[in-house]
């Protein structure tokens, strides 16, 4: 295999994010933004001209990724979409998939940003000295985050407030009548933005609303801004972790009392339990005897203008498994799904008229057999550059206790940012 040169640079966090932004702009890249001060802040990345990728269809395999990721040297990066996941599962639909089922690219060039050093690996020694070189005359300064205008027609909803109401009340009748007993329901948005800029759009919501993964991705006529803040998994020499987001409450008042009512709510506390359960099989099965634990159960963070319940769930990965075997049985995340995961997916189904495409998948930075990390694409919207039609997805999880009219209110909440980007 050809070997990559490696140039390192010391680097602040504004001028790693204006180069990265400039190269979006510019030449196309794709990326991945993080901040500091989140549970999973991960590294950032950026990748410069596209030398190989694999655009997934219902014909791709796991192996097919498997082949791809580390096949060549340089890391892979990009999306697997949930409808991809209901394909690993086995869950039936007859709904036309809005694009392709994931896109993983690799990069001439890839610069990644930690701790005040970007790292830039290439497959030239010039075009790593090139890109050096770029980086270290960047302005150390915010990249432009003017919000760009909005069309005041309001968006429109797969379910209305009505259709998402009688949704909720639906799953409390499968759950009562024992098909599931945790089930994410969302509900998606579309908004017509004729001259929409999708990347200053993605560049101004993560001014306000900082969040740990925020990722750029282009494919095909599709733009895809994530702004997520949930890891799915992250691998990091063999060990596992996973931080699993249940339970949501307004960042409202006393923020100390805030969050006692949100750890001390039987209904929230019940949505974590449940998922972190689920997550802890799905990551056994390919972790070593006895690894699995759970940490920092029913902790809280703030994003978004919501206060964030969440638990650490830790493993060691075997030694015969790699990352890619653990992403694939543990796709889609259990946190978007439900519990048992595949009746909840089928009654998700069911229940919503759209599909969910890249909205719950992930997207995942891969570097070798043991060394990954991933996000739910959740806080996730998809700008068509052809249709410039702009369409986003919230949810909410549903539990024996759930209100139908809160419900609604939490995937307003959790929609906001790009219900009213202006205002937030």
């Amino acid at each position: 295999m050809t070997s990559l040169s490696t140039i390192s640079v010391s680097a602040s966090r504004k001028r790693f994010d204006r180069f990265g932004s400039e190269l979006a702009r510019t030449q196309g890249a794709d990326m991945l933004l993080s901040t500091d001060g989140f549970p999973a802040r991960t590294e950032s990345l950026v990748g410069v001209e596209p030398v190989a990728e694999l655009i997934f269809t219902d014909k791709t395999t796991p192996d097919d990724a498997k082949a791809f990721c580390f096949g060549t040297p340089g890391l892979s990066f990009g999306f697997i979409s949930y409808d991809y996941g209901m394909l690993l599962r086995g869950v039936v639909s007859a709904k036309k998939h809005g694009g392709p089922l994931g896109h993983l690219r690799k990069y001439a060039a890839t610069i990644e940003f930690d701790n005040g050093a970007a790292r830039i690996q290439a497959r030239s020694a010039s075009l790593a000295r090139d890109l050096a070189a770029a980086l270290e005359r960047t302005p150390n300064a915010d990249p432009a985050t003017a919000m760009p205008a909005f069309p005041e027609t309001p968006p429109a909803a797969s379910l209305d407030r009505a259709g998402y109401e009688a949704g909720v009340r639906e799953t409390l009748e499968r759950i009562l009548s024992g098909h599931t007993y945790q089930l994410n329901l969302s509900t998606r948005f579309s908004r017509r933005c004729p001259g929409l800029d999708p990347l200053a759009l993605l560049l101004a919501l993560r001014r306000r609303h900082p969040a740990p993964f925020y990722a750029w991705f282009s494919s095909g006529p599709k733009r895809i801004l994530s702004t997520s803040p949930e890891r799915f998994l992250r691998v990091s020499d063999g060990q596992i972790l996973s931080q699993p987001i249940k339970g949501t409450a307004r960042l409202e008042g006393d923020r100390t009392v805030a969050e006692n009512l949100l750890k001390d709510s039987d209904k929230e506390s019940a949505e974590l339990s449940m998922i972190v359960d689920l997550i802890r099989n799905d990551i056994s099965a390919n972790s070593e005897y006895g690894s699995v634990r759970v940490e920092n159960h029913k902790s809280v963070f703030a994003v978004d203008n919501l206060l964030q319940m969440y638990s650490d769930v830790r493993g060691t990965l075997r030694p015969d498994r790699d990352c890619l075997d653990l992403f694939f049985d543990a796709f889609p995340g259990g946190s978007i799904t439900g519990c048992p995961k595949k009746r909840s997916m089928e009654i998700i189904e069911e229940l919503e008229p759209h599909t969910r495409n890249v909205y719950c998948g992930a997207m995942a930075v891969i570097r070798d057999r043991r060394n990954m990390d991933s996000s739910i694409a959740i806080r996730t919207a998809i700008f068509d550059v052809e249709t410039e039609l702009l369409d986003f997805f919230a949810g909410s999880g549903i539990v024996v206790d759930s209100d139908p009219a809160r419900e609604y209110l939490e995937t307003l909440a959790k929609a906001e940012k790009f219900l009213s980007p202006e205002k937030t």
